[in-house]
């Protein structure tokens, strides 16, 4: 092996480059050093703004223990946008609507207005004053309405 040759570690030749007009170019182009790929400077936002809605999966541990330990309410769901990832519940009660995550559904079914539902309530971040919905069980689907449940599949009820 000669040391005008390429290199068998890199696989890039340590000669300049040869003009393709030129008498002895080289059949391939070979640019001296390894390719280099453009850095993109990060969005400043993107790591200093948390989302504030808490999923499933970055709810703290403390969080979902207070939530499960908690009564166990009843409401009816009042909309549900599968591909927003969220919808809202009105408790039995008459208090104010209640956020549910796409995350916090239990069951197979997408939960469809009118579906009757029990979940346990969870506070949001950062100042704890709103309420989310978690452990969202569907007990009732709403009659006449087709449901569609996770995979996809219609069902008439």
């Amino acid at each position: 092996m000669s040391s005008d040759a390429t290199s068998p570690v890199t696989g890039t030749s340590r000669e300049p480059p040869v003009s393709p007009q030129s008498p002895e170019a080289p059949k391939t182009l070979n640019l001296p050093g390894p390719r280099r790929i453009r850095d993109r400077s990060p969005s400043p936002m993107r790591h200093l703004i948390p989302s504030p809605l808490p999923t499933r999966r970055t709810r703290t541990f403390s969080a979902t223990v207070r939530a499960s330990e908690g009564p166990l309410y009843k409401g009816v769901c009042k909309s549900f946008s599968r591909s927003k990832g969220h919808g809202f519940i009105i408790p039995e009660d008459g208090s104010p609507d209640i956020f549910v995550h796409i995350s916090d559904i239990e069951g197979e079914y997408v939960p469809v207005e009118g579906d009757e539902v029990t979940y346990k309530v969870c506070t949001i971040p950062p100042k704890n004053e709103k309420k989310q919905a978690v452990e969202v069980v569907i007990t009732h689907l709403t009659p006449g309405i087709k449901h569609e449940t996770w995979s996809g599949h219609i069902i008439s009820s």
